[in-house]
């Protein structure tokens, strides 16, 4: 298993390459050298698919959430036994430092077993009758089939929690993994398949992700979608899902705001925003890159993010001193150069980075601007990649002001020692989640999802469950 493979589709309980055998190159994006295929599913593949969720569905509902855990944990365990063979297949296909390849496979296997516990939790309701023979209660039954769509940035970390999240509910699902990033969520099916998950109840199916959406969506199988991605994609999925009257879960982009007060911890805000900031190439929708800072502690932050940002190793993920590899391919260096070209013209300082690194594979240097105009493209849409935006602000109003200026709302940041600003931060800011003086988001057992424009729905915590059940409820005289 050390070497990469070629990927095929998994339905109805079977590895199998697509229909007329049709392949995608996979590229190491360090070298841009192709590493390996992944299958390309046809129509009549994804008919199989469809066909084999059906039938899963009708097997998985009717085993018992007890029995379901029970196949979950199982699963979580195959992960972390196939820890070292998935984290080198990720680092290989989407490029970031073995070491967080590591933590996110482990993070998968914790992932499973929160939501095993959870299967056992869906309770129903009973509710007082105004007569005394009356019964009424609620039932939380499975939606029904899920189809899922993923993005390459945390390849394990986006499946498995729409995943565990349909297993545990008692719904099958076809996972639409990202074609530039296979093999890891192959190695994350394969550990189901092993813990015995019955035929049909878990499917994937890999290819040009417009037409796999548009196929599976819908089709009258599917009952539910949930989509991790672009909020201009997402939208679209919305839209196609609201006509035909599917639930959706949509987790989009983010351009989070960090406001950092005059009296905040400077030391510590830069030890934790520093390496956050530049983790997984800055390839992150929750990544804080609008660091909004008050007059007296700007420049001093600006100067000292820069030369932090100036010390971390690029390189390949295989290299155990790489602290940051490259992005996923040639267009996002493009991208973030356009970004950064852009918000020089328009008037910002270039504190350090703002070039390509090498000739050889996607790597673009830890990049800091300062004073950046709000009409530069970068202070309206999203990076997704390694650059820092430290604008200054005198008043807190102002700092509110422009967190929430843009349309999206996922993630936010702040620090400050004032624990009344901290409830009015907590109050104010609109994003649907905020983490105040420390790194407090993406854990099992709480939410994780925005509001406005970052889309709707949490795929964390408690409720993370809920869209995959109908209520349905029963009265009953005598």
């Amino acid at each position: 298993m050390t070497n990469y493979p070629d990927v095929n589709l998994y339905i109805n309980g079977t590895w199998r390459p697509a229909e007329g055998n049709r392949w995608i190159p996979v590229s190491d994006p360090s070298t841009n050298l192709e590493i390996g295929r992944v299958a390309h599913a046809s129509e009549r593949d994804l008919d199989d698919a469809l066909a084999a969720a059906e039938g899963g569905f009708k097997a998985w509902a009717a085993t018992s959430p007890f029995e379901r855990a029970k196949l979950m944990r199982r699963a979580a365990e195959n992960v972390r036994a196939d820890v070292e063979d998935i984290s080198r297949w990720m680092t290989l296909e989407q490029g970031k430092p073995l070491s967080q390849s590591r933590l996110e496979t482990l993070a998968a296997a914790d992932i499973i077993d929160w939501f095993a516990g959870e299967a056992q939790r869906t309770y129903g309701q009973v509710i007082p009758a105004r007569s005394s023979d009356v019964l009424q209660f609620t039932m939380k039954v499975p939606v029904g089939p899920v189809a899922a769509f993923t993005p390459w940035n945390f390849p394990l970390n986006q499946i498995v929690r729409k995943l565990s999240a349909a297993l545990a509910a008692g719904c099958s699902i076809i996972v639409k993994a990202p074609m530039e990033t296979p093999a890891s969520p192959c190695g994350l099916i394969q550990a189901f398949a092993r813990a015995g998950i019955p035929a049909g109840v878990v499917n994937l199916v890999n290819g040009r992700s417009t037409e796999i959406s548009r196929y599976l969506i819908p089709s009258p199988i599917i009952r539910k979608i949930s989509f991790t991605g672009s909020t201009p994609v997402g939208k679209e999925l919305a839209a196609l899902a609201g006509l035909h009257m599917k639930r959706a879960t949509m987790e989009l982009g983010g351009h989070a705001p960090v406001i950092i007060t005059k009296d905040a911890d400077l030391d510590h805000a830069l030890s934790s925003l520093v390496q956050f900031k530049f983790r997984n190439a800055g390839q992150v929708c929750i990544s804080p890159t609008r660091f909004l800072v008050q007059d007296e502690l700007a420049d001093s932050f600006a100067e000292r993010f820069g030369v932090a940002a100036n010390k971390i190793k690029v390189g390949s993920g295989l290299d155990p001193a790489t602290e940051m590899g490259p992005l996923i391919n040639e267009k996002r260096v493009n991208a973030i150069d356009e970004l950064v070209t852009d918000a020089v013209r328009q008037g910002a300082k270039l504190v350090v980075g703002g070039r390509r690194i090498g000739n050889q594979g996607c790597f673009y240097e830890p990049t800091v601007l300062a004073d950046v105009p709000t009409s530069a493209r970068i202070m309206n849409e999203e990076p997704f990649g390694p650059v820092a935006v430290i604008n200054r602000f005198s008043a807190i109003d102002e700092a509110i002001a422009e967190a929430n200026r843009l349309p999206y709302g996922l993630a936010a940041y702040a620090y400050t020692r004032d624990t009344a600003l901290a409830t009015r931060l907590a109050n104010e800011v609109e994003a649907g989640m905020t983490t105040i003086n420390h790194l407090g988001f993406a854990l099992p057992e709480v939410p994780f999802g925005g509001i406005k424009d970052s889309g709707y729905g949490t795929e964390g915590g408690s409720q993370a469950v809920e869209p995959y059940l109908e209520t349905r409820f029963v009265t009953r005289k005598g």
